[in-house]
């Protein structure tokens, strides 16, 4: 099923309340977007998100952006004292075992291609003041998350690409979820990440999307929440968050449902004006009431938060 006839799907049901947009204090006029749930480490609260002032773009010399974690007051959300910086995009975290795992997109200087690149590195460790790189993705592959799974192996979502030319011969991008499971994160390089199985079945031709949280649902069941995007015929993008479950035992993925769209929350500013149709979700919550509120960031300049119903629930 195609983008739009998912989106008609999930419009024509009883639509969430209106999203909140999150405030973020002490980062001088630097935007906060795409950022995590909150997480509980060591009895504190935080959430981390992507940092950068509103021109900047990852081709440039001077790229500033970073991952930064952030603690709740009154009302707004700050800076965590005394918590690392990262020259991260889209941070994510996850729990391994006893294991924090923090990953992100790094922009770097690739002398064999002779131009800036990007790649998704990994960290690990007890506390976050003790995380060190221990693994880096592909070249070019961002959208990789990792899960931990019942029989102590672990789950990787990854999101390879590839070019291909249409009957017009006009190039274009092909970008598909894949999976794969290892014994330890000790095992996680560039090669097994660049080796997983296509999840087939998930993207209608021309359109894309990714994992941005994964969580083990049953024994042989994973849910993710992630993102689905296409472009309508003026090249302008549409992302919406989206959600599906995956047997990892018989390599089949239910089908996608959207679970929220930009429009879903209040205005408010876009990077650039063909993004204001952009929400990137990063994962969810469980409510005491048994719904979920999912945190997203919104138009690559804002973060906002939304009540949504279980999106693993199959009446919902």
């Amino acid at each position: 099923m195609r983008c739009i006839e998912l989106v008609r799907e999930f419009e024509q049901k009883e639509q969430p309340s209106t999203g909140e947009i999150l405030k973020f204090n002490g980062v001088r006029k630097k935007d906060v977007y795409n950022i995590t749930p909150p997480f509980e480490v060591d009895g504190a609260r935080y959430l981390a998100g992507r940092v950068e002032f509103r021109e900047s773009h990852w081709r440039q010399a001077e790229y500033d952006t970073q991952a930064m974690f952030f603690t709740e007051k009154k009302g707004a959300w700050v800076p965590a004292k005394k918590m690392p910086l990262f020259k991260l995009e889209d941070p994510f975290v996850t729990k391994i075992k006893d294991e924090i795992v923090l990953g992100g997109v790094e922009i770097f200087d690739d002398p064999e291609e002779n131009e800036r690149r990007f790649r998704t590195v990994f960290y690990r460790g007890k506390s976050f003041t003790e995380l060190k790189q221990f693994a880096e993705g592909p070249k070019g592959m961002k959208d990789i998350r990792l899960v931990g799974l019942s029989s102590e192996e672990i789950g990787i979502f990854t999101r390879p690409e590839w070019k291909l030319r249409d009957e017009n011969g006009r190039e274009t991008y092909v970008k598909k979820i894949s999976f794969t499971v290892f014994d330890s994160l000790e095992k996680l390089n560039e090669e097994r990440i660049a080796n997983t199985r296509i999840i087939e079945g998930l993207f209608a031709p021309g359109e894309w999307g990714g994992a941005n949280e994964a969580r083990l649902l049953g024994e042989k069941l994973i849910g993710v929440i992630g993102h689905i995007a296409y472009r309508d015929l003026e090249e302008q993008p549409h992302y919406y968050a989206m959600a599906f479950t995956f047997d990892f035992e018989k390599h089949k993925a239910s089908p996608i449902k959207i679970i929220a769209a930009r429009k879903n929350f209040p205005p408010a500013e876009a990077k650039r004006p063909e993004l204001r149709d952009v929400l990137f979700p990063g994962g969810i919550i469980r409510n005491p009431d048994g719904t979920m509120t999912l945190y997203a960031g919104l138009g690559d300049a804002a973060a906002g938060k939304i009540v949504i119903p279980n999106p693993f629930d199959k009446s919902s």
